[in-house]
């Protein structure tokens, strides 16, 4: 048998054994977390090796909104990168990755019409390889390789990539419900908000973190007027009814980067992170007034006239205390003096001395 007939399957044969081996590592690193960030990290990253790609992108779908969000980016700009969310619009690159819904390959971004995304085009762009991520029939999302310059890419490389695609797939699906069951564990059943329970562990995170920075941290506690009256006159329903509403409008009125708790029964906590008490106080009051104005327009089919008002506490790290203890005192002190003085009013301590002083 002529030596070179028994080489080419020798170097077929390793060439296999070694893109095995890759798909294997890329395997283990992909399954050895269920936190959704740091997997889609994994999956980028795992595809830009096995494709010797410098820069590429993973999107998630939203069925509700035909949009995809980008949760996990590398080696591309910031400019790029800023529009992290848009429609899967006819016609266009996106469509036609989903519709195909299997490995797509762009060699030449400048030989084909679907590529016509101005940002992309200015990102430079020339060669792509896009993977839809699929569960069965239902789009999970897509994953993107990119290079700036045109690119032909070896047969055996795409069809390593093309198992990934599955794979990875998988891996999204098990850390997203890895995820809800997480948010189950640390939300509020009514309200949707954060629980009890997670309050304590986020609010000991950020005071460590206010301390180790030199950063200012102020926690805001509402509490609804007369809640007990409300549902002995209107029934138990309608004051979840009013506990639902304040949830939503604490989320329009606050920052992203605030976080809310439903602190039991009645009571709502909030937490500004980086937030001086004079920041806290502005906010404090802006939910007692929006809270005082916008009640009676959810509540009037129920009440006929009035709607509900709320009592606060304003307190701030370090002044008000150095602990999560003497801090949640504070508040809670502060609150109660707002009740006792006639409610519907914000308080904090007056600064240089520890007499409670109304803002509102």
């Amino acid at each position: 048998m002529d030596r070179s007939s028994q080489a080419l399957p020798l170097e077929s044969l390793t060439k296999e054994l070694r893109g095995l081996k890759d798909l294997l590592s890329v395997a283990q690193l992909v399954a050895c977390s269920l936190e959704l960030d740091e997997v889609l990290l994994n999956i980028l990253h795992s595809a830009m090796t096995i494709m010797d790609m410098p820069a590429g992108s993973v999107a998630l779908y939203e069925i509700a909104t035909n949009k995809l969000q980008l949760h996990a980016h590398d080696g591309l700009s910031d400019t790029f990168t800023a529009h992290d969310r848009w429609t899967v619009k006819p016609g266009g690159l996106t469509a036609a990755i989903l519709a195909r819904g299997e490995l797509f390959v762009i060699e030449d971004t400048r030989q084909t019409d679907l590529f016509n995304n101005p940002l992309a085009i200015a990102e430079g762009i020339r060669s792509l390889i896009a993977v839809p991520l699929k569960m069965q029939d239902d789009i999970i999302g897509v994953l993107y390789l990119d290079d700036f310059v045109p690119r032909r890419f070896p047969e055996e490389r795409l069809e390593l990539l093309s198992v990934l695609g599955p794979f990875a797939t998988m891996s999204i699906d098990n850390a997203r419900l890895h995820q809800r069951t997480l948010e189950l564990a640390c939300t509020d059943g009514l309200t949707g908000l954060y629980n009890h329970r997670h309050f304590k562990k986020v609010f000991a995170d950020e005071l460590s973190r206010a301390r180790r920075y030199q950063k200012p941290l102020s926690i805001i506690l509402c509490d609804v007027d007369n809640f007990k009256a409300f549902n002995d006159s209107y029934g138990h329903p309608n004051g979840d009814l009013v506990l639902q509403e304040m949830a939503g409008l604490l989320r329009e009125l606050l920052r992203g980067c605030d976080t809310i708790f439903r602190y039991g029964g009645e009571e709502f906590v909030i937490l500004l992170p980086e937030t001086a008490i004079g920041d806290a106080l502005r906010a404090a009051e802006r939910i007692r007034s929006f809270i005082e104005t916008s009640s009676p327009t959810f509540l009037g089919q129920i009440t006929g006239s009035h709607g509900v008002t709320v009592s606060v506490g304003v307190a701030a790290f370090p002044d008000d205390g150095d602990s999560t203890t003497q801090l949640l005192k504070a508040v809670d002190e502060l609150m109660y003096a707002a009740k006792r003085t006639g409610k519907n009013r914000v308080h904090c301590c007056a600064r240089g001395g520890q007499s409670p002083q109304s803002v509102s």
